[in-house]
């Protein structure tokens, strides 16, 4: 009789500052029904992988489910996989901190489950050549990956049937395939579909192999399963029927696997992930043109033939494409090294405090944006630099300097420049001064918050779908068409909402602080929110000169000055920026001084604006919301959009997390305000997301050689 040895996995996680709702959500939809069922049938035999986020989670809330996985692991039900505690993309984070993390959730597992973790779970399925080294210290014996990885290094589906030996400078890991037959089968087709595919690769011998390891979320959380998984009955249905078939698939752990089945082959993979991720990391226009050519391939019928030489991106180009991931990364990087060189070797609740924070800031899901990813989602972000500035705060304790005020200047984000990171006892003020002299972080350490958390809006590979949509509906609106053809393109294109290609706009810039514009006398607050101007000046995103002055009572004062030129009916007007930022040695108030200058000897009318943006998590919640001494604000939310005409005066008050921005300015000025939304795309579909307030302060100037104003900004606690 034919026999196949069969591997069932599932991992489980949920991202750090993922709201408590959502947990709750799938634990109940997800994790309790699947292990519940699970139970039920002491022979059908699975391996399981909880990101230590999870399981930290779920011993707080349902304690009894880690008694039932104990259950589960001494019967010998469940095999426990480990992993990066908090879920990291181990290549894109220091070894040790990757070492770290695996042997975190080990030791976990072994004190709450009595079980000594083997093999382990790989974030995302990020392979790249060195991870051995890093799997192997952590004293993890195997992983589990795509079969695409092996596909891509040559490999057929009939070389796939087991699982093969790698290394890195002689660290041995082993390697199991996953089925990506299983993967689509599981659980949306019939139990029936997954046996016949069992029935067609089995063989005489008893060495066979395949395996399925997926997410456990498939299981109840994703839309419509879990009507299909536990109402309709699939799960039992499906265990059923493998435990029918128990006298020729033969269920296996993997380390059983590992330990019984010899490998086929040693094998060297190359960088790659799951082939939608990949996708994914490329560029809007290379996104497209990707999706292009798999059409293509289709339409011509060769895809199955060639489609394993068709690849996307590489998982570390989400760091280029999204600045704002890069960002994060290199603080985390910047923080790490800096954890390293201060404790050298030595531990302490303190540092262990520090290091878990910065470890925890490593959660892979606000780093990366596909269907599932989470940059676009600012609670996501905001949570890894809530983790950040802890573990910093804690650091400076630990060396001594908490009360100081510090001037680094390094290229801390790499790219090409030098960046100037000054850190007071109550403030981080990260400046630019190559572009645009702005403020790229501004971190409110009292309240472990980020307030330029931000995203810039800009074009996506998938956003002319919207479009495409749209084209159709006029087309069948003037054709009388019943709209059948348009219906077909909603079932592709689902939108929370309606007419979201009116919120297209893409910004020619980041959006960060302190951003010196010169507005054309015709531009109105609606053309400058939807990026339909065109700047007067050179300025924004253009290097400015920088100048460091330190005072004995500690303060910093950094000059930041260009030298740039207006373009006005294709003359060009020299002009001159210095913006001077004095930063209080001991509170959170920051003062801008600026002064425009002109050697012209005639009158130069400009329309000057200084603009800054706030991300404050929440558009639309009561709790968060703008106020003026000067006015009232109505509608005063912070995704409302209004101008203040001669006005010195603009806050924004946050009650939920405690802080408060005022903002001054010596001159009247018009205040701008408006919201920063972005589209993308979820498993639910299309929508909109609030990603932060813009400000700006916009002057109307008679220059004449030299103008200034004084603007001061300061951030409080909302009570005291």
């Amino acid at each position: 009789m034919k026999k196949i040895n069969f591997a069932f996995g599932i991992h489980c996680h949920q991202p750090v500052g993922n709201f408590d709702f959502v947990f709750d959500d799938a634990f109940h939809k997800s994790y309790q029904p699947f292990l519940d069922i699970v139970e039920k049938y002491p022979d059908f035999r699975i391996n399981v992988h909880y990101t230590g986020i999870l399981l930290d989670w779920i011993r707080k809330h349902y304690p009894e489910h880690i008694r039932q996985l104990k259950r589960l692991v001494e019967a010998g039900q469940v095999e426990m996989m480990s992993g990066g505690f908090y879920e990291p993309i181990l290549s894109v984070i220091p070894p040790e901190d990757g070492i770290g993390q695996i042997r975190k959730l080990n030791k976990w597992i072994d004190a709450a489950l009595n079980y000594k973790a083997r093999g382990m779970w790989l974030a995302e399925r990020v392979w790249e050549p060195e991870l051995p080294s890093v799997m192997h210290e952590a004293g993890m014996e195997y992983t589990v990956i795509d079969d695409a990885h092996f596909k891509y290094s040559g490999l057929q589906d009939e070389e796939l049937l087991g699982y093969y030996i790698t290394e890195d400078n002689g660290h041995p890991v082993k390697i199991f395939p996953i089925s990506m037959k299983l993967r689509y089968t599981i659980p949306f087709q019939k139990a029936e579909t997954t046996l016949e595919y069992l029935r067609e690769i089995a063989g005489e011998d008893d060495d066979r192999l395949v395996v399925f390891a997926d997410d456990g979320e498939k299981f109840g959380v994703w839309p419509n399963t879990h009507e299909r998984v536990y109402t309709q009955g699939w799960l039992e249905q499906f265990i059923q029927l493998i435990l029918e078939n128990s006298d020729w698939i033969n269920l296996v752990h993997f380390s059983e696997a590992a330990d019984k089945i010899k490998p086929l082959d040693r094998i060297y993979l190359p960088t790659a992930s799951y082939a939608e991720m990949m996708h994914w990391a490329l560029p809007a226009r290379a996104f497209r043109e990707y999706e292009d050519f798999e059409f293509y391939l289709k339409e011509q019928k060769v895809y199955d033939k060639v489609s394993v030489f068709v690849r996307g991106g590489f998982w570390r180009n989400f760091m280029a494409k999204y600045p704002e991931s890069n960002q994060m990364h290199k603080k985390m990087l910047y923080l790490s090294k800096k954890s390293r060189e201060l404790f050298a070797g030595t531990n302490g609740p303190l540092s262990e405090q520090a290091l878990d924070h910065i470890w925890a800031g490593q959660c892979n899901c606000a780093y990366w944006h596909g269907v599932f990813g989470g940059l676009y989602l600012g609670h996501l972000r905001h949570a890894n630099y809530e983790n950040f500035i802890e573990a910093e705060k804690i650091l400076r304790k630990l060396s001594g300097r908490e009360n100081e005020v510090n001037v680094i200047e390094t290229d801390y984000n790499m790219d090409g420049f030098s960046e100037l990171l000054v850190e007071t006892p109550s403030l981080n003020i990260y400046l630019e001064p190559e572009k645009g002299g702005r403020i790229a972080e501004l971190d409110y350490l009292p309240g472990n918050f980020n307030l330029l958390n931000s995203l810039t809006r800009r074009k996506e590979g998938y956003h002319s779908r919207l479009l495409e949509v749209n084209v159709a509906q006029e087309e069948a609106s003037r054709s009388g068409n019943d709209g059948d053809s348009v219906a077909s393109i909603h079932d592709l294109v689902a939108s929370k909402e309606d007419n979201l290609q009116q919120y297209l706009h893409y910004d020619t810039y980041e959006r960060k602080s302190l951003l010196d514009h010169f507005l054309g006398s015709n531009v109105t607050i609606e053309d400058f929110r939807n990026a339909e101007y065109t700047e007067e000046g050179d300025f924004v995103a253009k290097p400015y000169r920088a100048i460091t002055r330190k005072s004995k009572n500690g303060a910093v004062e950094i000059e930041l000055s260009r030298q740039g030129n207006l373009q006005r009916d294709r003359v060009a007007i020299p002009l001159a920026v210095t913006k001077t930022i004095s930063i209080d040695g001991n509170g959170s108030k920051l003062e801008i001084s600026y002064r425009l200058q002109s050697e012209s000897n005639e009158k130069i009318p400009l329309r000057f604006g200084v603009e800054m943006n706030f991300g404050l998590l929440a558009g639309n919640a009561e709790d968060r919301y703008y106020f003026s001494e000067d006015r009232n604000i109505e509608p005063a939310n912070l995704a409302s959009v209004g101008i203040l005409n001669r006005a010195k005066h603009l806050g924004l008050a946050d009650e939920y997390y405690n802080l408060r921005i005022n903002m001054h300015s010596e001159k009247a000025a018009e205040i701008w305000r408006f919201p920063i939304e972005t589209i993308s795309l979820s498993e639910a579909g299309f929508e909109r997301i609030y990603q932060s307030s813009a400000v700006m302060f916009l002057f109307e100037v008679e220059l004449n050689g030299t103008w200034d104003v004084r603007l001061q900004m300061k951030i409080t606690p909302f009570k005291l």
